[in-house]
């Protein structure tokens, strides 16, 4: 088996060059007890001389023995208490309710996208797979969902939706904009999707550090001229090592937007005040934010190991004093590091600042704003699974009534109580003395996946945290951030995996020259030049066809 693997075209075909033999190896290893996967344009049905609905019953738990095998990554709050999603009292009890086991593989947290790689050049497919099938991101399906589904590599669920998940198919035929951002151009459902509430939409931004600011007599800053001013002053009087940093990892610089979106541009496609999509990259004035990260980077306020730097290092830096500034997620970031210097440091506390602009009491061009839909956490089933009726049974009671309270709080008299109809964190979640909120939801719900977030549930535990959503929204992201569910054809994905591989790699070596001064700013025309002969212009026109159907779906 490992020796066809080897030598597999499909293999070296979808796996890049210098990827660990080991991991492979490893992989192979730990696939071969799963089912290999189904041809292309393989179709669910139930097994011969089998009925799905009388085998199955039709409430929970389900009447079945049969186990299934789901690929998803594990919540990092999670690991420090379990190394599996089964052993978590939210596995079990979902275990107990829905009647089914499942063997859960989680894949390494930095190694994410070569182990999907890896997995899917292997046909040795688990049931279901948690997943980014759109092929907008970085870590997403090359080719997008219809291209997944033509590679044999996940079904189409229309009928298996119409069919094996009431609940989930209720939530479409009800909420139409749902409807149309879960499928493709044409027609065909590709996931079990999580649905994020519209209180969620909003969850990243810049964020500074208030006891500073007011150890200096310094406001939030809110331009670009501030935010410069008070870099400075976090240097010269701080001792700040990297006044501002973020993480940079993969080739993604999650500053995203802030910053780059004074300039009117982003940091990728977005939509102009025109309904057209553009590449910020290329955009005249983005050559303006570059100049302006060189002359802080050149000056010591953007941190001189930024390529270098990942979650750990970044929260090294804002732990010790080194970073007073960052771009992060509310939870994941600021309530995380409020938690942690909690008792060695009570004066510690970080605010939500704007989105830069260049002028005062200018709305902020772009920032965070996402969609009802989030593709990242939500699941495919797999032309391998053996039994796709009871996969789709097993991931429907996530959208029903009971479904919906274990995924969004947990085990009613543990992690939650009602109160006047309202479900209420206990003690054990919301006052620990040893671990934060959000560690003690990560093992009793599941902080993301394939469900719908429920309005009342919030993990902000520090009024900082609401404060800095509302300053965050006020954005136009909404009129500019291009949908990140967008359906390409599968001729137009296979131009534009190819197009956007070249794009991004040579845009990511380039941006990272530009910044340390290892590249001219006055070569930006060259470099510009470079990326339209790339083929950019044509990934462009992709996309906004792409948008143009999806509008009139």
């Amino acid at each position: 088996m490992v020796q066809r693997l080897l030598t597999s075209k499909s293999l070296l075909r979808r796996i890049k060059t210098g990827v660990s033999v080991v991991l492979l190896m490893s992989l192979v290893l730990a696939g071969c007890s799963q089912g290999g996967g189904k041809g292309a344009d393989a179709e669910a049905k139930p097994q011969e001389g089998k009925s799905a609905d009388s085998d199955l019953g039709t409430g929970y738990p389900l009447k079945t023995s049969e186990g299934i095998t789901s690929w998803e990554g594990l919540n990092l709050n999670a690991i420090t208490f379990f190394p599996n999603l089964a052993d978590t009292p939210f596995g079990k009890k979902l275990a107990e309710k829905t009647g089914v086991n499942v063997k859960y593989i989680h894949p390494n947290d930095q190694q994410t996208k070569e182990q999907f790689n890896l997995m899917i050049a292997s046909d040795e497919l688990p049931d279901t797979i948690e997943y980014d099938w759109t092929g907008r991101s970085a870590v997403s399906y090359p080719g997008g969902p219809e291209k997944a589904i033509k590679d044999g590599v996940i079904l189409e669920l229309n009928d298996i939706i119409d069919k094996y998940a009431p609940n989930l198919k209720k939530k479409l035929e009800e909420d139409k904009e749902l409807d149309k951002m879960v499928k493709t151009d044409s027609g065909k459902y590709y996931v079990f999707p999580m649905i994020r509430n519209p209180s969620g939409l909003v969850f990243r931004g810049p964020m500074i550090r208030k006891d500073w600011l007011d150890e200096l007599n310094l406001p939030v800053p809110t331009t670009i001229d501030e935010w410069e001013a008070t870099l400075k002053t976090f240097k010269e009087k701080k001792g700040a090592t990297a006044p501002l940093s973020v993480t940079y990892t993969g080739g993604n610089f999650e500053i995203r937007d802030a910053f780059i979106g004074a300039y009117h541009t982003s940091n990728s496609f977005y939509i102009g005040d025109d309904g057209k999509v553009k590449y910020g990259p290329v955009d005249p004035q983005y050559k303006d934010f570059l100049t302006l990260f060189r002359k802080w980077f050149a000056e010591g306020l953007f941190d001189k190991d930024f390529a270098l730097t990942d979650s750990k290092a970044l929260d090294n830096k804002i732990l010790t004093g080194q970073t007073g500034a960052t771009v992060s997620l509310l939870s994941g970031g600021m309530g995380r590091w409020m938690d942690a210097m909690k008792k060695q440091d009570p004066k510690f506390k970080l605010v939500g600042a704007p989105y830069p602009t260049l002028n005062k009491g200018e709305i902020p061009f772009i920032g965070q704003r996402d969609f009802k839909y989030n593709p990242g956490p939500s699941k495919a089933i797999t032309t391998a699974a053996k039994n796709p009726e009871l996969v789709a049974k097993w991931l429907d009671y996530a959208y029903s009534e009971e479904g919906a309270m274990l995924f969004n709080f947990g085990i009613e008299g543990e992690s939650y109580t009602m109160e006047n109809g309202t479900p209420v964190y206990t003690d054990l979640i919301k006052n620990n003395e040893k671990y934060s909120l959000q560690q003690m939801v990560s093992i009793y719900s599941k902080p993301n996946g394939p469900y719908e977030a429920d309005s009342r549930r919030n993990w902000n535990t520090y009024p900082e945290q609401d404060e800095a959503v509302k300053i965050w929204s006020n954005t136009e992201a909404e009129k500019h951030t291009l949908p990140a569910f967008l359906t390409p054809t599968d001729e137009e994905s296979k131009e534009l995996g190819k197009i956007m591989t070249d794009v991004n790699n040579y845009k990511e070596e380039m941006f990272v020259k530009f910044i340390v001064g290892k590249e001219s700013i006055e070569n930006y025309d060259q470099y510009v030049a470079q990326i339209k002969k790339l083929g950019i212009d044509r990934a462009v026109e992709i996309y906004q066809s792409a948008l143009e159907r999806y509008n009139k779906r």
